[in-house]
């Protein structure tokens, strides 16, 4: 849950507080940190003129230090991470940089011909006091044409007056709703959580079971995501069996499978991806010590522990995580894969990433979000609401009381 991502973040984010030294503050900012909170210092206003070329020297550092780590990185690290050789293919590939001609061939022989099924999802909430309506989409496309669309709608009605007394329940909802805004909202808080794990399942179920002809399957994030770990997927056996056995699915029977992250929230694997060249892909290792972090972390007790960490260390194992970079204009990207399928996936990513050279990311699963937006878009959403709205506003005023 996002809630928990928090809370360990502003953890570790003390606990290194307390192991900084004002020293480490100096080699990182190259400041006092004295100077730093010494308000004297501070400058009245900023002289434009003044500060681009500060900004431009600092730039320019950063840059020049960055070309110094990428090519330790390319030398050192990227060499230990090949010699360690935790799974296929490991360390650096440049398979598309030595044959461009790679790239046609897996466009004809994969994507073009509708080989690779891609997933997008979105989801709109209305919320007003008598009703809350949440809308999610998910639309599946190939560069054949679209695969299919599919949509679900959530009500949630805190206002229904089945007691006696009508006054009395409205006022409990407004003390129930005041508790939650001084608690943080916690009610409003599971909802969204409950959503996005809904949409999180959706998204990879749908994917698997209407796939048609196509081999591969292209996905955002993850194929083992934190969603179905942890939460409300692991405090029930049915929803726990539900999620376990979808991705077990989807990895161990499937396999064919590319899911795509972007890196700038894992700065580990950004700053690897930045020593890469355009055309380059690093394989790295797989994810089964990241979720079994995750299950200790996820608050899972007795046998649902058990079956999440035999699941990580089962399917974890055939997860390979790597990261790619097709252009110097955009950031690298992380991917998933089946260990047994390294080499074509990563080619696929990069294939279909190399479409849209300045965003660097694949470009079928932009046209999947696209189509979501257009076919499960918050606007045509809202506009049916509030026409249901006037139609029920009308019904209830000529409708005679009991």
């Amino acid at each position: 849950m996002e809630e928990d991502k928090e809370a360990q973040n502003r953890k570790e984010l003390n606990q290194s507080a307390e192991e900084l030294s004002i020293d480490d503050f100096k080699k990182a900012y190259g400041e006092n940190f004295s100077s730093a909170v010494n308000i004297d210092t501070w400058r009245i206003g900023e002289n434009l003129a003044e500060l681009y070329p500060i900004i431009e020297k600092e730039l320019i550092s950063a840059k020049q230090d960055e070309a110094k780590t990428h090519q330790a990185f390319r030398e050192k690290i990227f060499p230990r991470i090949k010699e360690k050789a935790l799974v296929p293919h490991a360390g650096l590939n440049n398979d598309l940089y030595q044959d461009n001609s790679l790239i046609k061939k897996v466009h004809h022989g994969f994507l073009f011909n509708g080989s690779v099924l891609a997933c997008g999802s979105t989801s709109a909430i209305y919320d007003t006091v008598p009703i809350s309506i949440t809308q999610i989409g998910i639309c599946l496309v190939n560069y054949q044409g679209q695969h299919g669309s599919y949509s679900h709608r959530l009500f949630r009605r805190d206002l229904r007056f089945k007691s006696e007394d009508p006054i009395k329940e409205a006022i409990n909802l407004i003390e129930r709703r005041k508790g939650d805004e001084v608690a943080g909202d916690k009610r409003g808080k599971l909802s969204t959580l409950a959503i996005r794990g809904i949409k999180t399942y959706a998204e990879r179920a749908i994917l698997l079971e209407k796939k048609g002809d196509a081999n591969w399957l292209l996905g955002a994030g993850s194929p083992a995501p934190y969603e179905l770990m942890t939460g409300f997927w692991a405090s029930r056996k049915e929803m726990k069996d539900k999620s376990i056995g979808l991705m077990q699915k989807m990895v161990l029977d499937h396999q064919k499978f590319v899911y795509i992250q972007n890196s700038i929230r894992n700065p580990q694997l950004w700053t690897f991806g930045n020593a890469l060249r355009p055309y380059e892909y690093l394989v790295i290792d797989t994810i089964e010590d990241d979720l079994i972090r995750m299950v200790d972390q996820g608050g899972t007790r007795g046998e649902f522990r058990k079956s999440y960490e035999q699941f990580a260390k089962q399917v974890g194992s055939k997860i390979v995580r790597g990261v790619y970079k097709v252009s110097n204009l955009s950031s690298p990207q992380i991917f998933y894969c089946h260990i047994d399928h390294i080499k074509v996936a990563a080619l696929i990513a990069m294939a279909d990433s190399v479409l849209q050279l300045h965003k660097g990311s694949p470009m079928l699963l932009d046209l999947a979000d696209n189509l979501c937006q257009t076919a499960f878009g918050k606007s045509d959403f809202v506009a049916s609401i509030e026409q249901a709205y006037a139609k029920a506003e009308t019904l209830a005023r000529i409708t005679p009381k009991s």
